[in-house]
Formats: structure tokens, C-alpha cells, sequence
């Protein structure tokens, strides 16, 4: 099972970024948000899902996580430089915490869900699952809960309950305004 930090300290397509925090508490949600926006890279990251490719990180792009409290996903929204939403993937995981410098970190249970702008809803990495499983780097508790929290939120999303798609837009306003990092501003 592999530990994933928001601030992506180790990622080496990187070569300059901006990170920002935000505990949140609001009716809606509770937890952490956070913001990482892309100045410099190698080279753009690049996916393609049903033979359409699409670049999901490159220069100006933004990255927001949602680290909802007491729950087994993550949410990351990916935007383009315009602010348009480019897909929504989220991470199936065991646990969420922080580390000593307050960066929220999950620990991925490896299935994925991929929500284009389109609504064309993807289940990603039963396989990788399944093999984990198989090695015995997770157990069968640890693969139903997987499981069944990837199964309710496809139902959430097929029946437009799931808040994250409007919650994205809210914050990534909300906090690119409170960070001045609005379009042309630095951030």
C-alpha cells in the first residue's frame, strides 16, 4: 500500500510549484483542501481513457484535493489554466492523516474512479487491487472496503448526489481569492 502526500514533494516531472493547506469545516465538508499549482515541469502528464488523450498536468495547471474527514477517498480536481475542470479522480484509500508538518497524506487502496467533465464515470485498477490482494500487500477486509466505497460512490455520482463536482468550483474560487492566486497574479 502506497502513502500519498498532497504536497507531492517527491514528484520529479516538478521543477517549481506553489502548495497551499486549508483546514476546512463548513456544513458541507470537513477536512482539508489543498491547492498545487503548476509553474515549471519536464514534461506534461498526458493520459488517455477510451482512446481520447487528455493532459492532466502542465504549466498553469492547478491541483485540488479534497481530504474529506472519516472517510476512505480523496477527491482530486484538475484544472486547466482557464479554471476548467480537465477530470475529478479519486483515490479509494485505508486511512488519511497528517504528517508533523501538517500535509495530509491517504494510504491507497489502488481503486480509482476518473469523472470526466462529460460524466462519463471510469472505474480504474481493479486489477492493481486484485494483485495487491494476491501478493498479500492488503487484506480481504482491506479489499472489500475498497470495494464497497468505490460501489457507493458510483451510485452517488449516478444519481448526481456526489457534492465534490460543485464543491471544486466553490473552493478553488473561495481559495485562489483568499491566496491571490487569481489569473495572473502569483501562486
Amino acid at each position: 500500500m502506497k502513502r500519498k502526500f498532497s504536497d507531492r514533494a517527491n514528484w520529479r516531472r516538478i521543477l517549481k510549484k506553489s502548495y497551499a493547506c486549508f483546514p476546512t469545516d463548513e456544513p458541507d465538508f470537513r477536512g482539508f483542501v489543498t491547492l498545487y499549482r503548476i509553474h515549471e515541469l519536464r514534461d506534461p502528464l498526458w493520459k488517455e481513457y477510451n482512446g481520447r488523450r487528455m493532459c492532466l498536468a502542465d504549466k498553469g495547471y492547478l491541483w485540488m484535493q479534497h481530504f474529506p474527514k472519516g472517510e476512505h477517498f480523496v477527491v482530486t480536481t484538475m484544472f486547466d489554466p482557464q479554471g476548467h475542470v480537465v477530470q475529478w479522480y479519486i483515490d479509494i484509500c485505508k486511512t488519511q492523516g497528517l504528517t508533523d508538518q501538517q500535509v495530509p497524506w491517504f494510504d491507497d487502496l489502488y481503486l480509482d474512479i476518473v469523472v470526466l467533465p462529460t460524466g462519463e464515470t471510469l472505474l480504474l485498477d481493479e486489477d492493481e487491487l486484485e494483485e495487491a490482494l494476491d501478493d498479500g500487500l492488503i487484506t480481504v477486509k482491506d479489499s472489500d472496503l475498497a470495494q464497497r466505497t468505490a460501489s457507493g460512490l458510483l451510485e452517488l455520482i449516478q444519481n448526481r448526489q456526489f457534492p465534490y463536482f460543485d464543491m471544486s468550483i466553490h473552493h478553488r474560487k473561495a481559495l485562489l481569492e483568499k491566496l491571490g492566486w487569481e489569473k495572473g497574479m502569483p501562486g
